[in-house]
């Protein structure tokens, strides 16, 4: 049997530590967090929202041709970013313009392309 390194040996833990962190994360709202990378889990979305993150809006066929997907499919990934309060759009005539819906979204996107490049 192989011995696990990652693991603890013993069960001990900081009971201030525990406590502090503990209450902090009971105040914190942790489902719209975990709803947001799960729209950005997806490979496509991420696409989509990476390319979103580089211009100051997109229409959806402009998005479909970046990606590699038909506007059906942008359309959808795009709206499923609208419905999680990623991005925002705006219709002109007959075409739809999206964008991110403000630079905490665009961090986020730029700062795990940056930690992506940094993992082994």
């Amino acid at each position: 049997m192989r011995k696990k390194d990652d693991v603890c040996e013993v069960y001990c833990f900081d009971e201030e530590k525990v406590a502090i962190r503990k209450a902090d994360l009971e105040r914190q709202k942790t489902l719209p967090v975990a709803q947001i990378f799960k729209a950005l889990a997806d490979d496509t979305r991420i696409k989509v929202a990476y390319v979103l993150s580089k211009e100051d809006e997109l229409c959806v066929c402009d998005v479909a041709n970046i990606v590699g997907c038909t506007t059906a499919t942008a359309s959808h990934h795009l709206r499923l970013l609208k419905n999680q309060g990623l991005a925002k759009y705006r219709k002109e005539g007959k075409l739809v313009f999206y964008s991110l819906d403000d630079d905490h979204v665009r961090q986020l996107i730029e700062l795990a392309f940056i930690h992506s490049m940094e993992v082994k």
